[in-house]
């Protein structure tokens, strides 16, 4: 049986993971309405792996005996003045989700639950990429968001992202 104090920070975790995809389809609608699809595209799909990694956790729990429970998702409350703010707020987002999952991996650790350990094994590695992605992102913005050509540019790389669902993290 999975210990109590881990199954409450991985139920948590789903609720946030669920919000995460909130967040993202948020800011796909304010770059739907800024006519940058390509963009909104890209976090649609953020969207979608935010709610694969809830329901890996949702699955993870529930195949450890543990009845998942929902809580209410917050409306995102982010405004954004540039078309740059949705991208340092989803960086910072995943800084703060990185921060989350190495919080239920430091607590496994503290009891010595190896199972779980092994388990957000991926999340962690999950969210390096993240990480990274979200940086990128800015980056690229930087160097090319504005300038017109250079922003299409950019829009249209963003538009060409394929969903691709996880093959080789936990099983959902």
């Amino acid at each position: 049986m999975l210990n109590k104090d881990i199954a409450k920070l991985i139920n948590e975790q789903v609720n946030k993971e669920l919000y995460s995809a909130y967040l993202y389809l948020d800011f796909a609608n304010y770059y739907a309405d800024e006519g940058l699809d390509g963009f909104a595209h890209w976090y649609e799909i953020q969207a979608q792996e935010e709610r694969d990694h809830a329901m890996m956790m949702r699955r993870y729990l529930i195949d450890n005996g543990i009845r998942v429970t929902f809580d209410k998702i917050e409306k995102p409350d982010k405004t954004f003045n540039s078309a740059a703010d949705p991208l340092n707020a989803g960086y910072e987002h995943e800084q703060y989700v990185t921060s989350l999952i190495n919080n239920i991996y430091a607590r496994a650790f503290e009891i010595k639950d190896f199972k779980t350990m092994q388990f957000l094994d991926w999340f962690i590695k999950e969210q390096g990429e993240e990480e990274k992605n979200a940086e990128d992102q800015i980056k690229k913005f930087k160097m090319f968001g504005h300038d017109a050509k250079g922003l299409y540019a950019l829009n249209q790389e963003l538009a060409a992202r394929v969903y691709t669902p996880s093959t080789t993290g936990p099983a959902m």
